[in-house]
């Protein structure tokens, strides 16, 4: 199917001013040509259009209707995103106007991508490895700075110029055992014997370095997801606010006023962190408040992150030391909110002290927060080697199978099984980058993608 011409709208489905329909492949031009109508002096059919210019014109039906007004811009290959001819027409935004200019360029030969195909093809076509392909997707969802900083490094190749390298060398490795192996009477010489097992142990190191990205990688891309736990009235729904910096849940002196848990994503010094406003933790007094307190504890079983917020006006309730002593063994931060008003007496461990109604401590909240799922500084360095979970995952697989070739290694064991664990080691190493990829991985990578991308 590589073979075909695809089309897509690109942009985000709804209202807007303007929308824009990609196409991709062998017969683009011809496709552009059997619907697009230049018009004015400066204007061409897309075939006769020079490589990367714009024309105005429009779009027009089988019977010769015009469908829009709309800019056509002409990029021939390999200069393009795919490496393939490619056109995309700017029409006018919204469902309709957008539904009809595709339907139209469908009916003239070209067939709707499928989720994530142009950025497939661009990986097929060698235009960038399959690192890279995901980091487009990274961008599109980054929601930090950081985020988006990590992704563009990933998009750039940084990532995978490091693994390249790094299977360059366990390649050559390999090679050298394999020679031996063809030609038993050749021992290998004890300076060489040094070299191979300095080079095994160079790249254990290497993806040593790598998997402790992993979990900051996984913090950038996904982010975190924050329970705000506490009896009603605690101030749980202030502080989300205070937060979020804006007005998210409704706030009143009456208790029990979450019903039901929100959700919302906010930039927490770099790491995108999801806050989930609980319902207040008691006794339900109805039917609707209990199911509001059962989604709180599964909101609390599935977060990284347990925010307890204490009522620092009260004194503490059993239901308080239930809840403190339940999450002892969480990754937790106890929040002692109202510090505003008297206190009812002092706490008798850590927490952090707030007022959601004035914004006090709302700043060293924040920087507890990141201390708390951070492990350490984010540097610069740091971005280009945020791996994702199948990369870990493959890496993982990569340094077993060199753990157990140094072991032979230094064990003395025949070269053929030194050889097959550099093998997996290898291949395990390329599916960074696609190079050992099978179809079923690819179809579950790309069919995460939004179609048009």
């Amino acid at each position: 199917m590589i073979d075909d011409t695809i089309a897509a709208i690109a942009t985000p489905l709804g209202e807007g001013a303007l929308a824009v329909i990609r196409l991709s492949g062998n017969d683009a031009m011809v496709v552009a040509d059997r619907c697009f109508r230049p018009a004015g002096m400066n204007s061409a059919k897309p075939t006769e259009a020079t490589s990367h210019t714009i024309h105005y014109g429009h779009i027009v039906d089988a019977d010769n209707r015009p469908v829009d007004e709309v800019l056509l811009a002409v990029m021939r290959a390999p200069r393009t995103f795919t490496a393939e001819d490619a056109v995309e027409i700017t029409c006018h935004g919204g469902m309709v106007a957008s539904q009809a200019v595709l339907q139209t360029v469908l009916a003239a030969g070209a067939r709707s991508a499928l989720p994530g195909e142009f950025t497939r093809r661009a990986f097929i076509n060698g235009r960038i490895d399959l690192a890279q392909a995901e980091a487009v997707s990274d961008v599109i969802h980054a929601r930090t700075d950081l985020a988006l900083a990590a992704a563009n490094e990933q998009l750039a190749g940084k990532l995978s110029q490091r693994i390249q390298t790094l299977r360059d060398e366990l390649m050559q490795t390999l090679a050298h055992i394999e020679a031996h192996i063809d030609f038993p009477d050749e021992d290998i010489a004890p300076d060489t014997h040094t070299q191979l097992t300095g080079r095994i142990e160079s790249g254990l190191e290497f993806i040593d370095e790598l998997l402790a990205t992993a979990n900051e990688g996984r913090i950038l891309r996904r982010g975190i997801r924050a329970a705000l736990i506490g009896r009603p009235n605690a101030g749980k729904s202030s502080l989300l606010n205070q937060l979020l910096g804006h007005d998210r849940a409704i706030v009143t002196a009456t208790a029990g006023t979450t019903r039901d848990t929100i959700e919302e994503t906010a930039n927490i010094r770099g790491i995108p962190v999801v806050f989930i406003d609980t319902a207040g933790l008691r006794e339900a007094a109805d039917a609707i408040e209990a199911e509001g307190i059962r989604r709180s504890h599964e909101s609390m079983a599935q977060a990284e992150l347990i925010l307890h917020v204490l009522d620092a006006t009260e004194p503490l309730t059993d239901e308080d030391q239930k809840y403190l002593d339940q999450f002892a063994d969480r990754q937790r931060l106890i929040i002692a909110n109202k510090i505003d008003q008297p206190a009812a007496g002092e706490m008798d461990f850590d927490c952090i002290t707030t007022s959601a109604t004035e914004g006090t401590g709302i700043e060293e909240l924040k920087v507890a927060i990141r201390a708390t799922v951070w492990s350490g500084e984010i540097r610069a360095d740091m971005l280009p080697a945020m791996i994702n979970a199948r990369h870990q995952d493959a890496l993982c697989r990569a340094r077993t199978g060199l753990a157990n070739s140094l072991a032979g290694m230094q064990s003395d064991a025949t070269l053929e099984l030194i050889a097959m664990d550099l093998r997996i080691a290898t291949n395990a190493i390329g599916e960074v980058v696609g190079q050992t990829a099978t179809e079923d991985l690819l179809d579950q990578i790309f069919g995460q993608f939004c179609i048009g991308k």
